[in-house]
């Protein structure tokens, strides 16, 4: 107790700031772990460390004492390597800051992802009446041009009939993936990398673990239609939701992109946020879940 008061007296407002400070930047950094493989690695390296170090300072043993000691630089080494995915993430949302400054008004930019979502919205409930299965990437701040020069080039404007033609069984560029660039479609029948880390048991089919790989490694948003069952996920962040209309997706994709808000200003209406909100509840978790 009298060091702790020591402590206290000690304290001025510039080690108040300091504390508060770094206390920020680890809570944020385990907002940002928290759902992912990151978060399993912390709480097991925070295990292990705690149990060694209580080990060798109760039962006094001097060469486990001297193994942690050198082990630390190692471990520090380790890091960016463990964590790369989820360091690049941090990454990401730190160049991404350029949004919060966003007005809220709609720009031009705006309209032209209105217009997106709407059309693929459209598409994708034709796809699925249809059962044709298809996967339509929306790039966000991550640059997805590295993929789409793996597919075939198209440069075209994105519409339904285009969409529904594309992911036609039979035609030359269904299989892979459709990159979309605001109202434009980059490239088909491009290559995605699948996650690892979704254990469903096989459940999920090669175009849902491929939405899952992309959205692990940037912001894009992915839309996928089962050719088995002609369900709707959408997928957001290495999460996805299963099991969504028309009137759902579209809704899921303008809160995602930050369309909720209307020309005039005014905000959305309840149900409106309600439903919306209960998407991103979802995509928060780790699991598939169906609404």
């Amino acid at each position: 107790m009298p060091d702790f008061l020591w402590i206290l007296t000690r304290l001025d407002v510039r080690a108040l700031i300091d504390i508060v400070f770094v206390a920020t930047i680890f809570y944020w950094l385990l907002g940002v772990a928290h759902g992912t493989r990151a978060a399993l690695l912390i709480r097991g390296l925070a295990i292990v460390t705690v149990g060694v170090w209580a080990a060798s300072n109760i039962l006094d043993l001097a060469a486990l004492s001297w193994l942690l000691s050198r082990t630390w630089p190692v471990l520090l080494l380790a890091i960016p390597v463990i964590f790369q995915p989820e360091l690049r993430r941090v990454l990401e949302q730190i160049g991404h800051t350029g949004q919060w400054l966003r007005t809220p008004f709609v720009t031009g930019a705006d309209a032209a992802l209105e217009r997106t979502v709407d059309e693929v919205s459209r598409a994708a409930a034709q796809l699925s009446r249809r059962q044709y299965g298809a996967l339509i990437i929306l790039e966000r701040e991550t640059g997805l041009q590295d993929y789409a020069d793996r597919g075939v080039a198209l440069d075209a404007t994105v519409t339904r009939q285009l969409l529904i033609n594309i992911f036609y069984p039979g035609s030359p560029l269904h299989d892979g993936a459709v990159i979309l660039r605001l109202t434009r479609i980059l490239a088909a029948a491009v290559v995605l990398p699948l996650t690892e880390s979704v254990g469903d048991g096989g459940r999920l089919g090669t175009r849902h673990r491929a939405a899952i790989g992309i959205t692990e490694e940037s912001d894009a948003l992915a839309v996928v239609v089962s050719e088995e069952t002609g369900r709707i996920s959408v997928a957001h962040n290495g999460r996805i939701v299963e099991n969504l209309d028309q009137e759902r997706l579209r809704r899921a994709l303008r809160s995602l992109l930050k369309l909720d808000h209307r020309a005039d200003g005014s905000q959305p209406t309840a149900g409106r946020q309600s439903a919306t909100q209960r998407i991103r509840n979802r995509l928060n978790r780790k699991e598939p879940e169906s609404i």
